[in-house]
């Protein structure tokens, strides 16, 4: 029971936390609390994981499905050890939409697949020689650039959504802004799904919802399964997507020690595995891409309940709200509006999350190699370069991040030849000695005041 993390020992007399601990991974409280607990990550990951089915036209009941799945074999491929929710990722909308215009959505599904394999093989190397070389391959200048430019890629599937209905499309962006600073504990960090929810009810109130499909659905069902075509099209399209996953598990992995005061290093392996699996089983049954949340880690870190029985409770909540085609259609059901002003949000924050990257790892734009890695990049990304070779079709994501790998090793191989790499890549604490002397041989120049 212990070898698949399903042994929790009580934490205390299981009512409460001690003021100045946590309730470790292998901790739990008292079972109704426990439930309460996972009920709140079920609310914590809602919005978010139904957005990406939304935006892609995906099911979003199996993807509610496959998330529930995922998140509860994370949880035996951990071994306990990691608590966290495997949610939609919003990395694959970009992928997901654009494969859908040449292959449909069996190929969309296949790229999926593709990328949850990738991520998976990571996941067996980092475990068996450590992180260090995903840390060289893909510093915090290239990790950064890659996050930012698949959220700025999407901006103009946000404003085609926005201009399909600007009014209910403003009162959710605007609704989403307010929520975020008006609210503290767990509604303001709800805010985009308050967001949608406002919006919602003004676009019902407008004539915009159509109830339709949601009418005619059972109350009691199965999710809509579908199964993934491969197509070497897609191949370039998904790749990135797999750098972003890293970056975003091992962020987390290490978030979660960082507020639990445990070394997870040692699992971090096992995180990638598990969620490059979980990712390939949505792949192959009609599912979205998943990830690990930063919005249950924002939980855990209100809660101070990190315990992993409340992600089962979690999963297997979800899971069962997926056998509700009625519940899915519902979903199914958010106007263009609503997602035009929830996506205007999102994508703009996944495209702030790279540049909090590079502020958090104090990148050196001083430097010519930062610098170009950047500026590069996010162009290629943002308008969208496109590059086909026979059958095979290179975006701006694709093209975006190889730009920036290669732009990056390049020049730091030629620097590093001709010697001329001057400036460090991170900014150093303080002014070195070097301008010191400057600003103190300038001052002395200075004529002095009578």
């Amino acid at each position: 029971m212990s070898m698949l993390g399903i042994k929790w020992k009580l934490h205390g007399n299981g009512k409460a936390v001690r003021p100045g601990e946590v309730v470790a991974p292998g901790e739990r409280l008292a079972w109704p609390l426990t439930i309460g607990v996972g009920m709140q990550h079920v609310v914590a990951m809602f919005g978010a994981t139904f957005l990406v089915p939304i935006i892609t036209g995906m099911p979003p009941a199996t993807t509610l499905f496959f998330s529930g799945i995922g998140t509860l074999l994370f949880l035996v491929i951990t071994q306990g050890r990691v608590p966290s929710y495997l949610g939609s990722s919003f990395a694959f909308i970009a992928p997901i939409t654009a494969s859908q215009q040449q292959f449909g959505i069996p190929g969309a599904l296949g790229g999926v697949v593709l990328a949850g394999a990738g991520l998976a093989v990571i996941g067996a190397i980092v475990q068996k020689f450590g992180a260090g070389w995903i840390n060289r391959l893909m510093p915090p200048i290239v990790t950064g650039a890659i996050v930012a430019l698949i959220g700025l890629n999407l901006a103009p599937a946000a404003k085609n959504n926005f201009d399909a209905a600007p009014v209910t499309a403003l009162v959710t962006l605007a609704t989403i802004i307010v929520v975020g600073v008006l609210f503290r504990g767990i509604l303001g960090r709800l805010s985009i799904l308050v967001g949608v929810v406002v919006g919602y009810l003004v676009a019902m109130m407008r004539g915009e919802v159509n109830y339709a499909k949601m009418d005619a659905a059972a109350w009691v069902g199965l999710p809509h399964f579908q199964t993934p075509e491969f197509h070497l099209g897609v191949v370039g399209l998904f790749v990135p997507v797999v750098l972003v996953l890293v970056a975003e598990n091992i962020g987390h992995v290490k978030s979660v020690s960082a507020m639990t005061g445990m070394n997870l290093d040692g699992v971090s392996g096992r995180a990638l595995m598990a969620d490059g699996a979980a990712t390939v089983l949505a792949g192959f049954g009609g599912g979205s891409g998943t990830t690990t949340y930063a919005e249950n880690i924002g939980v855990m870190a209100a809660t101070k309940v990190y315990s992993t029985a409340a992600y089962w409770v979690a999963g297997t909540f979800a899971i069962l709200l997926s056998f509700s085609p009625k519940f899915g259609e519902l979903i199914a059901t958010v106007p263009p509006g609503v997602l035009g002003g929830a996506a205007t949000m999102l994508y703009g924050m996944i495209g702030i999350l790279g540049v909090k990257i590079w502020v958090q790892n104090k990148v050196n734009f001083s430097n010519p190699v930062n610098l170009t890695t950047a500026a590069v990049s996010l162009i290629i990304g943002i308008a969208d370069y496109t590059w086909v070779v026979g059958d095979l079709k290179f975006t701006g994501i694709a093209l975006g991040s190889a730009a920036a790998l290669v732009i990056y090793h390049g020049m730091k191989a030629i620097a590093k030849a001709r010697g001329t790499a001057a400036e460090p890549e991170t900014e150093q604490q303080g002014l070195p000695p070097a301008a010191k002397a400057a600003i103190n041989a300038a001052a002395k120049r200075q004529p002095k005041k009578r």
